[in-house]
């Protein structure tokens, strides 16, 4: 419940909780699995817990900055970007420190695991810049599919827009994210990302957005990515 009403993420809510910090209806609970009804007022902290309003946020993350909450060794993350007073929100999936561009942030964790689920989530679309020449052979390999980790990586659509004997630029369109996955078939050809950019979520792409800035998203880009969900 408080993860759904946009406080804090579940390991959070399940610290708190376990600190007794957190009371319902008057009484602390420690419990992070007890049933609480719409209805009850919940306090942490004896601060009561207001519904926060949907919040679904497009960062464009800029080369070098993590998508975590903190970092053990100080270097800065999606979080320092984002302005004062933004309430609590947590990335929809992620962008490894050497990747870019657009990321989205919520506090509706549903929404998030719609976004990121496999079979249902819209596809994201990534720039890539490869090291040297990728033959047309190569990539329909990595459209139709190559060994990642031990398993085939699904279909994708590979878009090729330039290339040269010094590099290959081309897009890719993923229905899956595992980790590092671009990176990783890229090199399953034999060379190497240079720069990789998230061009667009579904129907949510990055467009004016200059790099290390954040936007709300309108109800309807709300609505499109919701409804590509529902279409995949």
């Amino acid at each position: 419940m408080l993860s759904r009403l946009g406080v804090c993420s579940r390991t959070d809510a399940a610290r708190w909780i376990a600190l007794g910090r957190v009371s319902v209806d008057g009484r602390i609970v420690r419990d992070p699995i007890e049933l609480v009804i719409e209805m009850a007022e919940i306090t942490v902290d004896g601060r009561v817990i207001a519904l926060q309003r949907r919040v679904v946020m497009a960062l464009h993350k800029p080369r070098g900055v993590l998508t975590s909450h903190g970092d053990p060794e100080g270097r800065p993350t999606v979080y320092d970007l984002l302005p004062p007073g933004t309430p609590w929100v947590a990335p929809i999936g992620r962008l490894d420190a050497d990747s870019e561009g657009l990321l989205l942030l919520t506090n509706d964790p549903e929404l998030a695991a719609r976004i990121t689920e496999p079979d249902t989530g819209p596809g994201k679309t990534y720039r890539v810049t490869a090291r040297g020449r990728l033959d047309d052979g190569q990539l329909a390999q990595l459209g139709s599919g190559v060994d990642v980790l031990g398993a085939p990586t699904k279909p994708a659509v590979v878009t090729l827009e330039r290339r040269s004997k010094e590099r290959t630029i081309f897009t890719i369109v993923l229905h899956e994210g595992r980790n590092r996955q671009v990176r990783r078939m890229v090199q399953a050809m034999g060379s190497k990302v240079k720069r990789l950019v998230r061009m667009a979520i579904g129907p949510v792409g990055l467009g004016e957005l200059a790099t290390g800035q954040v936007r709300a998203l309108t109800d309807d880009e709300i609505a499109a990515i919701e409804a590509a969900c529902r279409r995949n």
